[in-house]
């Protein structure tokens, strides 16, 4: 009866089914792991914002690393900004999703060390090539806020790090490469990098530009206004419920098709024929 089942179209398609099975329940669990990675990040992120800013050398150093439940930490500084090695990182976009710069600034603190400071947006020039037009900080002395981050990878960001890229214009915040950057460039207080980089909050520059990056959404529903991670693992592993149940109504229609033929040429046959 159902010897259908051995034709080569009928073993494609049960070995495809069987495969499909696994790959999806797969996908469900990695977007659950996605999920979890999500809600993870939303409690180190609230409970770094919510603690009170602290300096930035008790938590990171020359050649050290910045800690994953201290990123977006508020931390502060005392120094000045060194605008003649001011760099600028590509293809960053603002609140309103225009496309620009980054203007990345070396702090160099009362002790000598450098801090890399993310001050925030500015639109591109018309040449890509070009250096945009960078409003100058706060000049002098003067104490910074900002939160704390990592340095930034290809791996994490899916960022590609172009080689060959106008003078003082790089695609990734990393304090390793941005000091040899730097040093290159001829200056002599790179040889002390801070690991990581912080997003500059206060002081505000003036007349709003750079633009300063808006604090990270505070996500602290239990699926995450944004996030459609756990969505989709349950879409997934639904799927790979339909499959059996797909391939069963596929081959009971095929036997009922196949035992239908037999029956509808038997009874043609049976009728007389018309006169």
């Amino acid at each position: 009866m159902y010897r259908f089942l051995l034709t080569r179209q009928w073993v494609i398609l049960t070995l495809f089914a069987i495969a499909l099975i696994p790959t999806m329940v797969w996908l469900g669990f990695w977007q659950l792991h996605r999920h979890d990675h999500r809600q993870a990040l939303n409690q180190v992120i609230t409970a770094s914002l919510a603690a009170p800013p602290v300096p930035v050398e008790s938590l990171t150093s020359v050649g050290g690393s910045v800690a994953h439940d201290d990123i977006y930490r508020r931390v502060t500084a005392k120094g000045h900004f060194d605008t003649a090695h001011e760099l600028v990182v590509r293809r960053r976009t603002n609140a309103d999703d225009r496309v620009g710069y980054h203007v990345l600034t070396p702090f160099v603190l009362d002790n000598g060390k450098v801090l890399l400071v993310n001050r925030g947006w500015v639109a591109s020039p018309a040449s890509q090539s070009a250096f945009p037009k960078i409003p100058a900080p706060a000049a002098g002395d003067v104490t910074i806020t900002g939160r704390l981050m990592q340095d930034q990878t290809t791996a994490a960001s899916g960022i590609k790090n172009v080689k060959g890229l106008p003078d003082r214009q790089i695609m990734l915040i990393n304090s390793e490469q941005v000091g040899a950057l730097l040093r290159d460039s001829g200056d002599s207080t790179a040889e002390a990098v801070l690991n990581g980089y912080i997003e500059l909050t206060s002081p505000a520059p003036k007349g709003g530009s750079p633009e300063l990056i808006p604090s990270p959404k505070e996500d602290t529903s239990w699926i995450g206004v944004d996030d459609i991670n756990l969505p989709y693992a349950v879409q997934w592993w639904l799927f790979a419920a339909c499959v059996p149940v797909g391939w069963l109504i596929l081959a009971r229609r095929e036997l009922r098709d196949r035992t239908g033929a037999p029956e509808e040429a038997a009874r043609e046959e049976s009728e007389p024929a018309a006169v």
